[in-house]
């Protein structure tokens, strides 16, 4: 009922304003916009691009089903206000049918700060002092790269469809103080005050946004139903409650001695390993035989053969072990190239596990850790400032420099236990409890002391454990988790009395926070004419300080310890674009580009482990493929200098040149393409129509490749009215 109330309060407005345009005329206001329908395809048969809700999910749209169906009444208000000042309102009603709404999170219509915003823009023009200011909610544009926003920086972006909108459907109008000045010969000043907003990235939010077609794999890590550690963490923490629950039950089935049987849960189990486990059968105590096979029975079903009824069982939905069909023990073990999280930690030893359970007394049975996900924005008096030189010299070069002081549009993501109850923040800590009961035995470790001191340190990165092959002389850590007064977590008294003990469950949270960084930028062109052709040279630069960067530990999240294997550093970039334009033939535009972003403290600490059962698994530190890491590809690597390369062909058409038709191409580094073809035809001057094809291929695991599944076609048609 809404989105229809919605829908027909917008036509029939839109409708309504031509007959009443005469009347707005003669009080003072000019009304203008148009009515519009825009309707797209999937080109492709397959799966929302990180959309699945489940590990066994195929193609969940054909080839030719709606991508969107997206209706607006665009309307467009000028007045004056006295001799010195004017305003201007732009409404935007617009809804999506096809917009995918998760909760709280709506897509299908408004929304507030996005490209769906009812009111775009509303500010008033002066020119008192000589200053030309504009106050209100605006756009300011700094840059005008092709395809990417380099300079164009004051405005925060919509990427509901990733990079297919227009920039300036796309940029997010913002309130904001405007004001600049012609100076010397052909100069211009101007100074910025503007309210500081995020940009708008779908699936970054608790309930990650299933379903919406755009959801980068970088996103989907944090926040995706299937690789996303927000889901990952508790569905880890209830197989260990899985396993819990085993070392409490005497027998598995009829006559069967349970080898895992113990009194204090996984406490003891220090000394045996993930891998251990899964790898190796002869590694278990008591002669007990397991394998991976077992490992994802457990993984997918708890301790429920019929895969039915227990609580803690993942039931084929978080990517805990690869799933190759229905069947549980259908499944892979590959640590030297993992894409499950389990593979992920093959060094964690099961006493880790300890630490992610407790006890459900509502249940009676001891389950796993939960996770959140918290919003920490700068409040609303904190602003962004800038000012920006430019100025067009005799010698035909023009130019410009700008400076900007604001919080960056991409948030931090930052990773942190909790106790529950209290919401006191805990330390995660790895300790040297490797022989801790040697492995079940009751026997000292080698050490020659009782392993339960072992917990009163803690091992710093450069101390953990990086061969724990039979006669290394290496030992499994174990990761824990403490409070400010020393008290240990876990389902069981992790140190046995030792230091204390809390049983409250614990949190794993995902705040998401905003840094201040310092952006400084040049711009310059330059137009002359050949034997052939016009061209225009140009280029955009951009060095931003005290940035941040994702930075993956995969010693720290192999043994288990998740809060810190994935941090947010501090990072400089420097960026620019490199562009030459030239028109041919009978106005034919070819314009090209290089672009690069190059990261100054790019993070490569290269470093292999070996696992418990020999195995060579991935133990280094570096920064992160933010848009393109994943658990299935290994948590990718970034680029310390990533490029992309673009061509772009632009040309009128058609009797008085009334159509035009555009195509843009760009290439990334590493494999992946991006095509967009568009043509624009207006049949009167109150008539137009369009069409646009964006295609996407190339690897999988790059930021345009990743959607080619989501490669689409749609029309347009457009009424204008004044």
């Amino acid at each position: 009922m809404y989105s229809k109330t919605i829908l027909s309060s917008a036509i029939a407005l839109a409708l309504a304003l031509p007959g009443t345009a005469g009347a707005l005329e003669y009080a003072g206001v000019e009304a203008s916009g148009y009515l519009r329908n825009i309707t797209s395809v999937f080109t492709n048969s397959g799966t929302t691009a990180n959309g699945a809700s489940s590990m066994l999910d195929g193609d969940d749209h054909s080839s030719g089903d709606l991508l969107s169906f997206e209706n607006s009444a665009r309307i467009f208000l000028n007045g004056d206000l006295g001799d010195n000042f004017s305003w201007h309102a732009d409404l935007n009603l617009i809804y999506d049918t096809e917009g995918v709404n998760e909760g709280s999170i709506g897509y299908k219509g408004y929304k507030n700060y996005s490209q769906y915003d009812y009111l775009r823009e509303l500010y008033v023009d002066t020119g008192l002092g000589g200053w030309d200011t504009r106050i209100g909610k605006q756009q300011v544009v700094w840059g005008t790269a092709d395809g990417i926003k380099l300079l164009d920086i004051i405005n925060p972006t919509d990427f509901r469809f990733l990079n297919q909108s227009t920039m300036e459907d796309s940029r997010i109008p913002i309130w904001m103080l405007n004001t600049s000045k012609d100076v010397m010969d052909n100069g211009n000043v101007q100074f910025i005050v503007a309210q500081r907003r995020e940009n708008l990235i779908p699936g970054l939010n608790q309930g990650g946004d299933p379903g919406q077609p755009f959801i980068l794999k970088g996103v989907a890590t944090i926040t995706g139903q299937t690789g996303g550690f927000l889901n990952i963490a508790p569905a880890l923490a209830d197989v260990a409650g899985s396993f819990t629950n085993a070392t409490q039950i005497p027998a598995f089935g009829p006559g069967a001695n349970n080898p895992l049987f113990s009194p204090i849960g996984l406490t003891p189990f220090s000394g045996l390993t993930v891998d251990g486990f899964a790898n190796s059968p002869s590694l278990l105590p008591f002669g007990a035989s397991f394998g991976y096979q077992d490992l994802g029975i457990i993984t997918q079903c708890g301790l429920d053969p019929t895969c039915t009824s227990d609580p803690n069982a993942n039931n084929f939905v978080t990517n805990l072990m690869p799933v190759n069909s229905i069947n549980p023990a259908d499944t892979s073990w590959n640590v030297a190239n993992p894409t499950s999280a389990f593979e992920h930690m093959p060094m964690a030893s099961f006493a880790t596990f300890n630490t992610f359970s407790s006890f459900d007394p509502q249940l009676g049975l001891f389950s796993g850790a939960t996770s959140r996900y918290i919003v920490d924005k700068p409040a609303d008096s904190n602003v962004n400032a800038g000012f920006r030189w430019k100025q067009n010299l005799d010698n035909g070069i023009n130019y410009s420099v700008n400076y900007f002081y604001h919080y960056g549009s991409n948030p931090d993501i930052n990773l942190s236990w909790h106790d529950s109850v209290t919401g006191e923040r805990l330390t995660e800590q790895l300790s040297p409890a490797g022989d801790f009961f040697n492995n079940g035995t009751g026997a000292p470790g080698p050490d020659g002391i009782p392993d339960i001191a072992d917990f009163t340190q803690s091992l710093s990165p450069d101390e953990l454990p990086t061969n724990l092959a039979p006669g290394s002389g290496q030992l499994p850590a174990t990761t824990l988790l403490h409070n400010s007064a020393g008290q240990f977590y876990g389902a069981f008294d992790p140190t046995l009395g030792f230091a204390g003990y809390n049983a409250n469950p614990v949190e794993l949270r995902f705040t998401e926070t905003y840094h201040r960084m310092h952006s400084i930028g040049a711009s310059f062109d330059y137009a002359f004419d050949t034997a052939l052709a016009p061209v225009v040279l140009r280029g955009e630069f951009l060095y931003d300080k005290d940035d941040k960067q994702p930075v993956v530990n995969r010693q720290l999240l192999s043994n288990g310890a998740l809060a810190s294997s994935l941090v947010m550093e501090d990072a400089d970039y420097f960026k620019y674009v490199l562009g030459v334009d030239v028109t041919v033939l009978t106005n034919l535009l070819v314009s090209g580009q290089f672009i690069q972003y190059r990261n100054l403290d790019f993070v490569d600490n290269g470093r292999g482990c070996i696992t418990q059962t020999g195995s060579s698994t991935e133990c280094a530190t570096y920064t992160a493929d933010f848009a393109n890491m994943s658990v299935s590809n290994g948590l990718k690597k970034g680029y310390r200098n990533k490029e992309f390369y673009s061509l772009f062909f632009s040309k009128p058409f058609g009797e008085s040149q009334r159509g035009r038709w555009n195509n843009i191409t760009i290439y990334e580094e590493g494999g992946g393409w991006w095509n967009r073809f568009d043509v624009e035809y207006s049949f009167s001057d109150s008539l137009v129509g369009s069409l646009a094809w964006n295609a996407y291929w190339g690897d999988q695991d790059t930021t345009f490749g990743q959607f080619e599944d989501v490669s689409n076609f749609g029309l347009g048609i457009k009424y204008i009215f004044e």
